[in-house]
């Protein structure tokens, strides 16, 4: 089976060969316009898919030795993410099955960021925690098979990945912030300034309050020393990050003793942290838990993870019509 998997989602254009399961190719285009704006602007986001998205899949089946002929289906996000990046995948990915009469696959791009722990090993057995953070999204989704999820606690306002983004903003870094403050992070002291949890009942987040307490918090510094960031920015940084990371693991903690459960996996473009990986793995010794953290590569989006989940519903003849429209909001 050899499957032509794309992703349009945001600001990455980016497809993926798939042979019988396994990971051929996995050609990514980042869109460095957004930089210029600090945040990605949906408008913008949608040209530079238009302008890649060929080069992108030529690149993609030249790099697995494939011709387009040889394509059994193809696999696309239909979503959730900007409409206008999603049209542009949604729509190349139906032209180009129409003109080779192969089928269709859409896919649930949370969805696939849980099924990413599958393209390599070690991949984790049924059923699982995934804890899944991206500039979107904060999820606990409980994993009972490849096409089997369900979200047991969710943000019930802003995603941890829009807290660090806001604060690298705040703090004056270069878009996107959250790996800056990640580096940055290693320097300071995470224990300098103190933020509040704003703890959820049950299984949810919340970051909106973190993220006021943040802006009034530098607010009053800046106004007893103007030069209160650039003095001490790594601290502040190791501060936030220890928070944030704090926030999600205590929530961790609670899923995993009210499921019962011993593996844990983490996705999505936050799962990049070096705190969050390094501290979930240190809370799995604690536990004696198996923890799953992805490559870096399979972190960000990207269309190997499109693959996966494209390849585990081919296997079960869950395909889709020409009728198919792109979501913006897709619930998992």
């Amino acid at each position: 089976m050899i499957l032509l998997a794309i992703e349009s989602s945001c600001d990455e254009t980016s497809a993926a060969i798939m042979v019988d399961g396994e990971l051929k190719s996995n050609v990514i285009s980042t869109q460095l316009i957004h930089s210029e704006w600090g945040g990605v602007v949906p408008e913008l986001a949608s040209r530079a898919h238009q302008k890649s998205i060929i080069p992108v899949v030529q690149e993609a089946l030249q790099k697995a030795n494939i011709n387009k002929n040889d394509l059994n289906a193809i696999a696309f996000t239909r979503g959730p993410g900007l409409l206008g990046a999603l049209m542009v995948g949604t729509s190349f990915a139906k032209s180009l099955a129409l003109s080779l009469d192969i089928p269709l696959i859409e896919v649930n791009h949370m969805q696939a960021h849980v099924l990413a722990h599958f393209i390599e090993e070690p991949r984790p057995q049924f059923p699982f925690l995934c804890l899944t953070v991206s500039g979107g999204h904060t999820q606990l989704v409980w994993v009972e098979g490849p096409l089997n999820m369900q979200i047991i606690g969710e943000t019930q306002d802003d995603a941890v990945g829009e807290a660090f983004d806001k604060t690298a903003k705040l703090l004056g870094l270069p878009y996107p912030g959250g790996p800056l403050i990640d580096k940055l992070a290693k320097e300071g002291n995470p224990d300098k300034y103190q933020f509040p949890m704003g703890e959820m009942p049950g299984l949810d987040f919340s970051f909106s309050g973190i993220k006021t307490a943040i802006l009034y918090f530098l607010q009053k510094a800046l106004k007893l020393n103007p030069n209160f960031i650039e003095e001490n920015k790594a601290d502040i940084c190791a501060s936030v990050q220890k928070t944030l990371i704090e926030i999600l693991l205590r929530k961790v903690k609670k899923a995993m003793r009210e499921k019962n459960c011993t593996s844990i996996a983490i996705a999505g473009g936050v799962s990049a942290n070096s705190g969050l990986r390094k501290g979930l793995q240190e809370l799995g010794e604690e536990n004696h838990w198996e923890v799953f953290i992805p490559a870096f590569s399979y972190c960000t989006d990207n269309a190997g993870m499109i693959a996966m989940a494209g390849h585990f519903k081919f296997e079960v003849g869950e395909f889709c019509g020409q009728d198919v429209s792109p979501l913006a909001r897709y619930a998992l």
